[in-house]
């Protein structure tokens, strides 16, 4: 294995990351501001269609979305970051806040981020509202992760983690590990009516928590040019099962366990069930860097129900390519990125294996009337279509939060530069299919088919586009404009834009 002089910040360090601000990191636009207490102020003048904001102005943002139609909006953010000489430092300390102020038809104002972290050696400890991504993707340009993709706002959390791949001191540091354990609130959460006679027929809403953790593991030499990683991530919303079955019989904590684990709770009658909504995905990656370019390959493997422990659900998932450019010139490429998004399969179709859970009806739940969302935005991969986001024409089957979840998309993302003029382009096509219970054959649990009445979900195409490009100026100034359309029978058509003036400021 041959080493190669490492870089001010290794590709592997732009991946994978807890903390991810595609946009406004400081350290990304100003790279010049060394300080650990930094501040931002931008405003945004904006123009959309009406009652539509482009998919790519607000997909995977964090949940910080300009509103439709003619607005203008303030974002401050003010953040303290951990020391730039970890070695150096066996505690340290960090904090941010982030809130956004739109002013158009309406007025709202959003917290897109207020937490508080402390490390200590390896350990980080962190509480609040966070902007985090979950899963093996790029950093900046992918259509998101499955399982936490950065489309909706931070759910508020405690955890524990190892944010960053430690190197285990065996081997040279051969093997490398990270991961995290958390714990959050998602509020209040509609529960679904369903004929059975486990369930209280009268309880329509429950406070719900969340749970989440995940672990990877990367080989190879911190110095090597080539590194293989491997893990999975786990999420799952519970809570208050006592209120939602008639005769629940776990305490607080060993509900929690069995949420953690996913272990099957049996109730009177043999009536079983896992706790909660559970999903996730299991990752696979290649990192290589060439001399003047950065490789990074790798594949999400989800799942939702439990097709994929009898691989009936394999065909689907994100992979992706993304190549970094290590010497840019004046003008040209600094990243490319090309991704396919297969979610059409789901352990659904006539000629799947057959599995006791039936179809994994990505994102929806039997119980959760809200499915995989958060404040009303998807989670996970925004190419999922909420009922609210669709065209009112849309097939749906009752009780479907998520209205599209059988998905193949292609997309392919570049940034770049001219002089100092930073340039970000996103493209995506895809073709749209519903869900299983909007087709044909209809949903299924174990050989059981439950189709609907015609008319069903004909297939639809939807093309997305975006361009973006920021000038920084003298004095920690800087301007941007970016533009976003919409094309298509998923999403009404649409076109928008902003303008937009920022100040950083040293302390």
């Amino acid at each position: 294995m041959t080493a190669y002089p490492k870089s001010s910040v290794s590709y592997q360090d732009q991946f994978l990351e807890t903390e991810t601000d595609n946009k406004d990191t400081l350290g990304k636009e100003a790279p010049n501001i060394k300080t650990q207490l930094m501040a931002s102020l931008e405003a945004q003048g904006i123009v959309t269609s009406r009652n539509n904001v482009p998919f790519w102005l607000r997909a995977n943002h964090f949940g910080s979305i300009p509103l439709s139609g003619y607005s203008t909006s303030w974002t401050g953010r003010l953040a303290k970051s951990y020391s730039p000489n970890p070695k150096n430092k066996l505690f340290d300390w960090g904090a941010a806040v982030e809130t956004r102020l739109n002013v158009g038809s309406s007025t709202n104002i959003i917290l897109v981020e207020g937490y508080a972290k402390a490390r200590i050696s390896i350990l980080q400890f962190k509480a609040g509202r966070s902007k985090d991504v979950m899963g093996l993707a790029d950093s900046t340009l992918s259509v998101g992760s499955f399982a936490m993709s950065g489309n909706a706002l931070g759910i508020p959390k405690v955890e524990i983690s190892i944010p960053e791949f430690w190197a285990i001191p065996v081997w040279g540091g051969f093997f490398s590990v990270k991961g995290n354990f958390s714990f959050g609130w998602l509020g209040s959460t509609p529960i679904l009516a369903f004929n059975d006679p486990a369930r209280n027929k009268n309880v329509t809403e429950v406070n719900s928590y969340l749970h989440q953790k995940s672990f990877y593991g990367r080989l190879g030499k911190p110095n090597w040019r080539l590194h293989v990683y491997a893990g999975f991530n786990h999420q799952t919303t519970y809570g208050n099962e006592d209120e939602i079955y008639k005769d629940f019989n776990l305490g607080k904590f060993e509900s929690f366990v069995y949420a953690v684990t996913g272990k099957t709770w049996v109730g009177d009658n043999e009536f079983r069930t896992k706790l909660g909504n559970q999903l996730g995905s299991i990752d696979f990656g290649i990192t290589y860097d060439f001399n003047s370019t950065q490789l990074f390959l790798y594949r999400q493997q989800i799942y939702d129900v439990g097709a994929l422990a009898h691989l009936a659900n394999v065909r689907d998932g994100l992979t992706g390519i993304s190549f970094k450019n290590k010497k840019p010139g004046n003008i040209g490429w600094t990243k490319l990125l090309f991704e396919f998004l297969y979610t059409k399969n789901q352990a659904g179709e006539s000629w799947s294996p057959y599995t006791p859970s039936g179809d994994e009806d990505y994102y929806n739940n039997f119980m959760y009337g809200d499915g995989w969302s958060y404040k009303g935005l998807g989670i996970g991969n925004p190419f999922l279509t909420p009922r609210h986001e669709g065209r009112d024409n849309l097939r749906y089957a009752p009780g479907q939060y998520f209205v599209n979840n059988r998905v193949i998309a292609f997309h392919t993302g570049m940034e770049g530069n001219i002089a100092s003029l930073k340039v970000k382009l996103k493209l995506s096509y895809s073709q749209n299919y519903g869900t299983f219970g909007s087709s044909p054959i209809g949903s299924s649990l174990g050989s059981v088919r439950d189709p609907l009445p015609p008319p069903y979900f004909e297939r639809v195409n939807q093309f997305s586009g975006y361009v973006e490009c920021y000038q920084p100026l003298k004095r920690d100034w800087q301007v941007g404009l970016a533009t976003a359309f919409d094309s298509g029978k998923l999403l009404y058509s649409s076109i928008g834009g902003f303008v937009s003036v920022k100040k950083y400021f040293r302390f």
